[in-house]
């Protein structure tokens, strides 16, 4: 959802009921607001709970100082629920806690989950290997089997599309779904006609795994892989990965070029571009409005079962 989220759908998602998640990259690289200025037009279109995802990995002092920053101003503007995502969440964590908020971090992996229970994170985002953007390699059923003995709520991420969807995961014993694919097919979402398309001409067969855009496999629909791995990845792109020297800034690199890519789709609305989505594509059919997509999502909830949440997968 990173060049996805802008500041209408956000805030659709949560005055529909669940928790629109702010993507502070996307709000402002992609969409052109400065931080606050995008969170203040957000906040003017709802006031009910609203999300912050944080991705963490960079080294970057300066990326620090600015992500750090960024979540003074989301907490100072009414914020308490945070995803991190990519890295060590402990800083995040502290800083949220005094202020009463609470951190869910993203685990493909129980190692990964395991980081952030001992960074002391309130529960996880299980992102499973048919989640749309970054991806597992672990089905649903096995992230919550891996998971559910840590003791924290979990979200599952990733594959989920339709109100069965949603039931089965809240049977499995998930508290929450986090969906992102679906809501590029929404009316509020400004990805262009080609890329909502895509999605609903699109089955699960039709996506595929690459690490070309990012450096760590990211699932993205292109018509006729026949799922799978998109391709042959180049031998010096593995080396580079491969290398704890090479590796974050390799990645950093490889996820610029992409978002720049993305950008140029999106605001041309080229059709010859790999578009980001989830095997979720396969129960997507047509364009919605926000509020009828998640009366359909959650009509065979109890008011006891937890809300959907929306977030950019990052």
């Amino acid at each position: 959802m990173y060049p996805c989220s802008n500041p209408e759908l956000v805030a659709a998602v949560s005055e529909a009921g669940g928790i629109g998640v702010i993507q502070p990259l996307s709000l402002t690289y992609v969409h052109g607001y400065g931080f606050q200025e995008g969170l203040e037009y957000i906040r003017s279109l709802t006031r009910r709970p609203l999300g912050f995802n944080v991705l963490i990995e960079s080294s970057s002092r300066r990326y620090r100082e600015r992500m750090e920053g960024w979540i003074e101003q989301a907490l100072e503007g009414g914020v308490r629920f945070f995803i991190t995502s990519l890295g060590k969440p402990d800083w995040v964590v502290r800083r949220v806690h005094r202020a009463g908020g609470l951190v869910y971090h993203d685990a493909s992996e129980e190692k990964w989950a395991r980081i952030g229970v001992d960074c002391g994170v309130d529960g996880l985002i299980c992102v499973n290997n048919r989640a749309g953007g970054h991806l597992g390699s672990r089905s649903a059923e096995e992230l919550y089997r891996l998971c559910a003995p840590l003791g924290r709520p979990l979200v599952c991420a990733g594959g989920v599309s339709t109100a069965a969807g949603v039931r089965t995961m809240i049977e499995l014993g998930y508290q929450a779904c986090q969906l992102g694919t679906r809501f590029i097919a929404s009316r509020e979402c400004t990805a262009s006609a080609a890329y909502k398309q895509a999605i609903i001409d699109a089955h699960a067969d039709d996506v595929c795994r690459t690490i070309k855009l990012t450096g760590v496999p990211v699932s993205v629909i292109r018509p006729g892989s026949g799922g799978g791995d998109c391709g042959d990845h180049p031998r010096w792109l593995e080396a580079l990965l491969r290398r704890p020297a090479t590796r974050r800034m390799t990645r950093l690199l490889l996820s610029l070029k992409a978002a720049r890519a993305m950008k140029r789709a999106l605001d041309s609305g080229a059709t010859e571009q790999a578009w980001s989505a989830g095997k979720s594509v396969e129960g997507i059919d047509r364009v919605q409005p926000v509020a009828e997509i998640m009366r359909e999502l959650t009509r065979d909830l109890t008011l006891e079962q937890k809300p959907v949440i929306s977030s950019e997968t990052s």
